[in-house]
């Protein structure tokens, strides 16, 4: 028992560290723009509704619900294709359905019930060809969906998901080396048609996603307004920042994709240092969560959630340092965002009442 304290501890208070981080982030996001006026109340709100659900679902039989999965998955692409019909427009995205004071995207919904359902597929499947292409075509149909939106983040975790679920199945290396090389394949036609025709590219693609897939795949770190403001943030800043209700630049996206800059430049580097020991601490208690699992299915989950978990901070922290494209992807917990915050609880409820039945 006393481990299992121990081991929620361990998670808990660098969480809960992000947190609080974030709430005062969202007050001086307010000195920025009237836009983020609501930000605090709503991302306080989203909190409360995460610890409430990590409550509910350790009072659960988790394993139960598990068994549903393929039901889960089918409802959020049903979600994906009514929202392109529905759907709210935010920064040319087609992506959110508008429920008044808040709005929700089905997108991040997806993350969760594409890695269960893959999870379970590949928990009951032998692994050979067959069940890479039940994986591809699984990740492939939301990941369309997707597209139309657009939304590239998305679709960068759809497939890292399934990635790391062959990996762990595990299919034999082999097959690895074959999607190795045609992965190379695509992003060498990619370059090829890039630099002799953009205009076969566009038309494919549309302008809007063309753009952001180049900044992917081509490694485009080209200085911007909002990059070079976030860069002038961290180098300005003192150890200890600007402080509360106080502000020395103008960053766009800051509650959002710019966080761990605004941060800097709101309380310090040594705030900087304190976050990136915090997720640090996070990720080795989910690693630790991995090893101490029997179930493979569940094991799957996991360290698909680990995956995309680690993958989340290391591009957005590298995006506000300038070592990485800017692709919209927001640092987990710490970022303002309703859904993906609800999803990410929902993913450390279910890891902590599958650790609390030893499964």
């Amino acid at each position: 028992m006393k481990k299992i304290i121990k081991s929620k501890v361990t998670l808990f208070i660098p969480l809960f560290i992000i947190m609080i981080i974030s709430l005062l982030n969202m007050q001086n996001a307010k000195l920025l723009s009237s836009l983020y006026n609501n930000h605090l109340i709503k991302q306080s709100i989203y909190f409360i509704l995460g610890i409430i659900l990590i409550l509910i679902i350790s009072k659960i039989n988790i394993k139960t619900i598990l068994k549903y999965s393929k039901y889960y998955y089918f409802l959020s692409i049903i979600l994906l294709i009514l929202v392109l019909i529905f759907g709210k427009e935010i920064n040319g995205a087609k992506a959110w359905f508008n429920l008044g004071l808040f709005s929700f995207q089905p997108s991040e919904l997806t993350k969760l019930t594409l890695i269960l359902y893959l999870s379970d597929i590949a928990s009951n499947s032998k692994p050979n060809l067959k069940l890479i292409l039940k994986v591809a075509i699984l990740t492939l149909i939301p990941s369309i969906l997707v597209f139309l939106e657009p939304d590239t983040g998305a679709i960068i975790f759809y497939f890292l998901s399934a990635i790391t679920i062959l990996f762990f199945a595990p299919i034999k290396k082999i097959w690895f080396i074959i999607l190795g090389i045609i992965i190379i394949l695509f992003v060498g036609l990619f370059i090829f048609l890039y630099i002799y025709n953009q205009d076969i590219l566009i038309n494919i693609l549309g302008t809007s996603f063309f753009y952001r897939v180049e900044r992917i795949i081509t490694f485009k770190t080209e200085s911007s307004y909002q990059l070079e403001n976030a860069l002038i943030a961290i180098g300005s800043s003192s150890i200890f920042g600007t402080g509360l209700n106080n502000i020395s630049i103008y960053i766009p996206e800051a509650p959002t994709d710019f966080i761990f800059a605004f941060s800097i430049s709101n309380f310090g580097i040594i705030t900087g240092i304190l976050i990136i020991l915090c997720y640090l601490m996070i990720d080795l208690f989910l690693l630790n969560s991995f090893f101490k699992l029997k179930s493979k299915k569940i094991k799957l989950v996991l360290i698909s959630f680990i995956s995309i978990f680690v993958f989340q901070q290391i591009i957005n922290i590298g995006m506000n340092l300038g070592l990485l494209p800017i692709i919209g992807i927001p640092l987990p917990f710490l970022s303002y965002g309703g859904s993906t915050i609800i999803i990410y609880f929902l993913f450390i409820a279910i890891i902590l009442s599958l650790l609390k039945k030893n499964y």
